[in-house]
């Protein structure tokens, strides 16, 4: 699966939560968080495609993708994500 695609798939699962998405520019990679009461999940729009998909697959980790059914290459691709990024702060 290529990156244009997988950053589609992903968009796809924010949108299937109800998850607000917004590509900003900023000295940031991206995450999940809450404003003023809505959950949103922000990536920097300068990132190359690798880079926002996974920034954005280890935000929806964290907001908790648990109980929704995700393709499972999609899923997979998730978990990898946040372990490789567990691996990298240890």
């Amino acid at each position: 699966m290529n990156y244009p695609q997988l950053l589609q798939e992903l968009e796809e699962v924010s949108r299937q939560l109800g998850l607000q998405l917004r590509y900003e520019k900023g000295d940031f990679d991206g995450g999940f968080c809450i404003l003023k009461e809505q959950k949103v999940l922000v990536v920097n729009k300068r990132l190359s495609d690798s880079r926002k998909a996974s920034t954005l697959a280890q935000a929806l980790a964290e907001y908790g993708i648990e109980t929704t059914y995700i393709k499972p290459t999609l899923r997979q691709y998730i978990e990898d994500e946040v372990a490789r990024n567990t691996k990298v702060k240890s």
